[in-house]
């Protein structure tokens, strides 16, 4: 049986950070992982450019049951701790926009920079292997695997949530996780495009690959959220970053509230327009929108787009005016873990200690990454999150 001083099981973003820190502190160390490919989900991100962090990330930026959690190792390893990184390995990147971080070449390069940190610090890679059982013993953990059994003081779990199984996303951390009698905050899709009854829907089917800014909110009072995003129609609802923000915080059966014009009161400006204005209603909305979205907006209102402004009562001027500064909709559902950018919920972090990652009640065991109840914004959080706990539990395991 193979020893080891710690297993980091999952080889993605957390885990070969994880196993790249714990190596350099002379820790005996195995990356163990179920694929093929090494960090798929890296080399798919932000379309291949990997949007790795965000210059702002701080707790605020994060949708958590237990929401301090994670300030404390996002403090002890920063963006700029990254970026420090990257310029080891000269990495060129840029900032597209609200601090999100690209490469400048491709996702490939922080795959690049992760493996060979861990090859530096002499961490020996165990893929394609999977894990069958963990069993706790009196001085660590055995592994049952696919490769033969091997031991190790600590077990970090690095394999992530359930989005996008196609690149081999699993339930593994959970099981994991049940097994040693840890709650679990219920996972579901986040980042994710949200979808809408057919009879709802009907009329903006036309209305597919149009986008515009807008600002988009759900909750109300305190719990209140809103983001200004762009947004996409597709075929089957809403996407685009202000769908995929919402959606972290979106509950079902509650609706969204959209405003079409951010920059614009509509109610007054076409009250204004009103006296004597022989144009079309659908005409003048088009001043304001595209025309194939004052369409889909004046049939869902049942308001005849036809009529003459002049001859239109002050109450359906409200009532487009209304529908474009405060669109409410309630969705049906999400397009699922296969569209899902990440999995929100998890491993509660309440079992866990937010200095070291470590699971309170089992010495040993750790958890990082996306298998916990920590959940980044869209535009490069995740990845720093990946970062920082990778790091801090690397630290002590």
């Amino acid at each position: 049986m193979e020893q080891f001083d710690v297993i980091v099981i999952g080889a993605g973003a957390a885990g070969m950070m994880c196993a790249a820190t714990a190596a350099s502190r002379g820790r005996r160390v195995a990356l163990i992982d179920h694929a093929t490919k090494l960090a798929e989900k890296i080399r798919i991100s932000g379309g291949g450019r990997c949007n790795f962090t965000n210059l702002h990330a701080g707790p605020a930026n994060y949708v958590s049951d237990n929401p301090h959690f994670c300030r404390s190792a996002l403090t002890r390893y920063t963006p700029q701790d990254f970026l420090s990184l990257l310029k080891k390995y000269q990495v060129a990147w840029h900032e597209k926009h609200k601090g999100q971080l690209f490469c400048d070449e491709s996702a490939e390069e922080i795959i690049r920079v992760l493996k060979s940190e861990c090859d530096k610090a002499g961490v020996r890679w165990k893929m394609p292997v999977s894990v069958d059982s963990i069993e706790q013993q009196t001085s660590g953990f055995i592994l049952k695997t696919s490769a033969g059994e091997f031991s190790a003081e600590s077990v970090v779990l690095a394999s992530g949530g359930l989005s996008i199984p196609k690149i081999g996303a699993t339930d593994f951390a959970y099981r994991i996780a049940r097994q040693f009698e840890l709650k679990i905050v219920e996972p579901r899709p986040a980042l994710v495009p949200l979808t809408f009854a057919q009879s709802v829907w009907a009329p903006f089917v036309p209305l597919a690959g149009i986008s515009l800014e807008v600002d988009i909110s759900t909750g109300t009072k305190k719990n209140k959220i809103t983001f200004r995003e762009d947004l996409l129609f597709t075929h089957r609802g809403l996407s685009g970053p202000a769908i995929l923000q919402i959606s972290s915080y979106w509950e079902p059966g509650t609706p969204l509230t959209i405003n079409l014009l951010p920059e614009i009161d509509l109610t007054p400006a076409l009250l204004e327009q009103k006296s004597g204005n022989k144009k079309q209603l659908s005409t003048v909305l088009t001043q304001y929108m595209p025309a194939r979205l004052a369409e889909g907006l004046l049939v869902s209102c049942a308001i005849d787009g036809g009529g003459r402004m002049a001859d239109l009562s002050d109450k359906v001027l409200r009532r487009i005016g209304d529908a474009v500064n405060q669109w409410q909709l309630t969705p049906d559902g999400t397009e699922g873990y296969r569209k899902a950018e990440v999995t929100r919920g998890g491993i509660d972090t309440r079992e866990l200690s937010q200095q070291t990652m470590m699971v309170q009640k089992v010495a040993g065991l750790f958890v990082v990454g996306e298998a916990m109840d920590v959940t980044g914004w869209l535009g490069g959080y995740n990845f720093q999150w990946a970062w920082a706990s990778g790091y801090v539990a690397g630290q002590s395991a």
